[in-house]
């Protein structure tokens, strides 16, 4: 990848986890004690399930190499961007969606190298060709994620009607910009696009359609509420796919792996139809027998 995609890659992620911060504050975070079960259903299905879904779809479906590293990425990345505003128009608990993505943000500075570095050494055969050291990528990830989620929050709270105004340009700035990403992957590996596609479209949707059913059929057993189901039913199949891609395409300078974020960037917006469609129709239930 030359360097000025990777430049526009960074930037992208820094207006992202910026535009995110903005809309965050503190109590975003206190609500971990008090609501200790959602959150804590929440970051399960994220952080443990997810990844263990995309490494069991892999072995199942035996998809080449270049496909499971690239699903086992994705897997270990925050919700995406979009999750918020997905949960909204799900009727979903968004509170709880906005909480889970800013912990989720943070806590994968941890998780995404240790997952990354055992995909490698599960998927790759001779993983030493590819250097994914444990510290560089947790430096990489604070620059990109920590740093700009705490410029934001800073902004927030000194210029909160500022912070306000912004809000929804940058989060549609962020959209353009995802598309832009993805377009220009596309572009970079359209010689075996249709390859990829063709190889991975049964596990880019079982990854994502199993994650969303997982994570709601969780919420449930831990005796959620609906509206809290949609919300982690939401975040655990909506990932970060920009994030992906810079992980695949800088990090681990393997530009491959990174299609089947791309790919799943692009699907996740259409089965999140499927939440969005029973959330509705059980909230006008719901608003049919209170009357």
């Amino acid at each position: 990848m030359d360097n000025a995609s990777i430049y526009v890659l960074k930037g992208t992620l820094f207006i992202i986890m910026t535009g995110m911060g903005l809309s965050l504050t503190l109590d975003d975070f206190r609500r971990v004690v008090k609501f200790p079960m959602a959150v804590l259903a929440g970051l399960l299905s994220q952080i443990v399930l997810l990844p263990i879904i995309a490494y069991t779809l892999a072995i199942v479906l035996k998809v080449d190499s270049t496909i499971a590293m690239g699903a086992m990425i994705l897997s270990a990345c925050p919700g995406g961007p979009a999750s918020n505003l997905v949960t909204y128009l799900a009727k979903g608990d968004v509170a709880l969606s906005v909480t889970l993505t800013a912990i989720n943000s943070l806590i994968t500075i941890i998780t995404i190298p240790l997952i990354v570095n055992f995909a490698l050494i599960q998927f790759i055969p001779q993983p030493s060709t590819i250097d994914a050291p444990v510290m560089d990528i947790i430096q990489e990830l604070i620059m990109i994620i920590a740093v700009p989620l705490a410029l934001g929050m800073f902004i927030n709270k000194v210029k909160p009607t500022f912070a306000q105004k912004m809000d929804k340009p940058v989060r549609i700035a962020s959209m353009v910009l995802i598309v832009v990403v993805i377009a220009g992957l596309c572009v970079k590996e359209r010689a075996n696009l249709v390859q990829y596609i063709i190889d991975s479209w049964v596990m880019v949707l079982s990854m994502n359609i199993g994650t969303m059913g997982v994570g709601f059929i969780l919420a449930r057993l831990f005796r959620l509420n609906l509206k809290q189901s949609i919300a982690i039913c939401i975040e655990s199949g909506n990932q970060s796919g920009t994030l992906a891609i810079h992980i695949a395409s800088k990090i681990l300078m393997s530009p491959p792996f990174a299609i089947v974020a791309g790919i799943y960037s692009l699907s996740m917006y259409f089965t999140a139809l499927i939440p969005i469609f029973v959330g509705n129709k059980k909230h006008k239930e719901l608003e049919e027998t209170s009357k």
